[in-house]
């Protein structure tokens, strides 16, 4: 392995604690802050082991995608508050030999019973409880079909090749992290509500696991070598899709066999946008990222964002009025686009994007009580988690993949060791009426049998010249669309590397509640400027965890990052 590492942070030190955004905002120069590199394949994920693993398979031959499906299998392993087979999400393809590039989309879907108003309570009010916290809240998992139709579209290995891993350490067991430890301990009421999940994440009489112990997820090694041996049958079919169905319908849901005999991922076109002469390729709908990050990024375009400065007054405040209206437009127009009209074509327009700069003061914040959806044509948790793969040839992979809370629902379902997300929450309850991450939904993201509900999360590649420039991605809610467009924008706007990029203070504003969230680290000066002109702006924990590679085709190298924000991710390079 051919690893340089300068300066005073080393981003593959997986046991690091994790930095707050001030603390971040000290390596704030080029001479102190440096990115991974190398000249050859990089993996770029959340959690050092699994990150091993998908190194190991570029070592032993493989692309990008098998490194990618074996990196996903791993964190079902690893980092189960997050890594999944039993939630969903979305993969960024780009193959280097043909130039394609495509979505996978692995969303979870609702049960074909499900209905509109199945989570209202007698007085016609949401009941978060059920679509949080019991059967209800389950969605038909797709992270193992997704996987499967990214190898066999793009990966030259065999599903059963890049599962032995994951097998293994599910069978053998892992050494328990700090950070795992911790959230273990953060999440005990939730997991202990279950006995299924207590007999696993929990010693013999309730007690904890401690850093550098041994987790041994036997239930689960044995679904894993199901899939190895039976392919997505294995899952989807017999005794383990019986399993499932059995477990969530007798905690109240829905899901039966049949509906995970009949789970399907789809092949997509992606989303395209350019911004200061690189194209931004996202994903589609069900995600809303793709679509308002390339909103965002076209209203931006017109302002000299780079003279204006990083973090300054004036640039937070045409990003905090950019992402209202982007929000707004969230909550009326986005939702699966197999069940309704998405006018992708003018929210990712450039005339749009004009009108809305005219709607703009560029010395007062606009209420977001004035603030209505565009009219236009008719129509995920923190701990969701993002890796980022680049392997010697130029293919890519973008994957972002949740179970939506941490720990999901945190049911496991008996005999199987798969924790069951809680991603139907991510459906409009109630148009009008807020989710978990105050987001609020409308008509086309209603609840309705068969339908993928809408998602924040944007895997994304960012193209110059026909060929890949950065892969990047974060878990992280509703913030998950502001993290990457942050990302992308120092970058681009503000010319940092990739660490520092990855490193600096983030902002996030969605339209309501009407405030700009802020990490530690914006200057106090520029929070005072900020609230002259209208904005209430609040403090509060940091966001999102980018995981993002940066290819210099001049120097030949790849560039990689691991956000500091949480612990043991790992940024490896072959």
């Amino acid at each position: 392995m051919r690893q340089i590492i300068t300066g005073a942070v080393c981003l593959t030190m997986s046991a690091a604690p994790a930095l707050h955004a001030q603390e971040a905002a000290i390596f704030s120069g080029n001479d102190r802050v440096h990115p991974v590199y190398a000249e050859n394949g990089m993996v770029s994920a959340q959690e050092a082991v699994a990150a091993q693993i998908g190194l190991d398979i570029l070592k032993a031959g493989g692309n990008a995608v098998d490194a990618g499906v074996a990196v996903a299998f791993a964190l079902a392993v690893t980092l189960p508050r997050a890594g999944n087979i039993g939630g969903g999400g979305f993969m960024i393809v780009h193959d280097a030999e043909s130039g394609e590039t495509k979505a996978i989309d692995y969303r979870e879907m609702a049960p074909a019973s499900a209905e509109r108003d199945m989570y209202l309570d007698a007085e016609g009010n949401a009941d978060s409880e059920l679509s949080r916290f019991t059967g209800l809240a389950v969605g038909v998992p797709g992270t193992v079909a997704g996987m499967q139709m990214a190898l066999e579209n793009y990966g030259s290995m065999s599903l059963a090749e890049v599962l032995e891993p994951a097998i293994a350490l599910a069978r053998d067991g892992i050494a328990v992290t700090p950070g795992l430890a911790d959230s273990l301990k953060g999440l005990e009421d939730r997991l202990k509500k279950w006995p299924t999940s207590e007999s696993i994440f929990f010693k013999e009489g309730g007690g904890f696991y401690e850093p550098g112990e041994t987790l041994v997820q036997a239930d689960l090694a044995n679904t894993l070598q199901k899939i190895a041996d039976a392919g997505t049958d294995g899952f989807y079919k017999g005794e383990t899709a019986t399993k499932i169905a059995d477990a969530v319908q007798a905690a109240g849901g829905r899901i039966t066999v049949d509906d995970m005999a009949n789970y399907k991922p789809v092949l997509r076109d992606p989303v395209r946008g350019t911004y200061r002469g690189y194209e931004i390729v996202s994903m589609p709908p069900p995600s809303s990222g793709g679509a308002h990050i390339i909103q965002i990024l076209n209203v931006l375009e017109d302002y000299p964002i780079s003279f204006l400065g990083h973090n300054t007054a004036d640039t937070i405040h045409l990003m905090a009025e950019a992402m209202k209206r982007a929000y707004a437009d969230r909550s009326e127009y986005l939702g699966d686009s197999d069940f309704v009209d998405v006018p992708l074509g003018e929210i990712t327009s450039k005339a749009y994007a004009e009108d809305i700069r005219g709607e703009i003061s560029l010395n007062a914040a606009t209420p977001s009580s004035s603030i209505k959806p565009g009219e236009l044509a008719p129509y995920e948790s923190d701990q969701t988690t993002h890796f980022s793969i680049v392997d010697k040839d130029g293919n890519a992979v973008s994957n972002t993949y949740t179970i939506n809370f941490s720990y999901g629902s945190g049911m496991v379902a008996d005999g199987t060791g798969i924790l069951m997300n809680n991603e139907m929450d991510d459906f409009a309850a109630k148009p009008g009426v807020p989710n978990a991450y105050g987001l609020i939904g409308g008509d086309a993201n209603a609840v309705e049998g068969g339908k993928r509900p809408l998602s924040s999360m944007s895997p994304t590649i960012v193209m110059k010249d026909g060929e890949v420039f950065m892969v990047t991605g974060s878990p992280g809610g509703s913030r998950i669309i502001t993290t990457t467009l942050q990302v992308i924008m120092n970058v681009i706007d503000h010319g940092m590397n990739i660490a520092e990029a990855s490193f600096a203070p983030r902002i996030h504003h969605q339209w309501l509640p009407d405030e700009i969230r802020i990490e530690e680290g914006i200057n106090l000066d520029t929070v005072g400027l900020l609230e002259q002109r209208g904005h209430k702006v609040s403090e509060k924990s940091v966001m999102g965890s980018t995981q993002s590679i940066l290819v210099d085709k001049e120097s030949g190298y790849l560039f990689g990052a691991s956000d500091p924000r949480r612990v043991d991710a790992a940024t490896l390079v072959h």
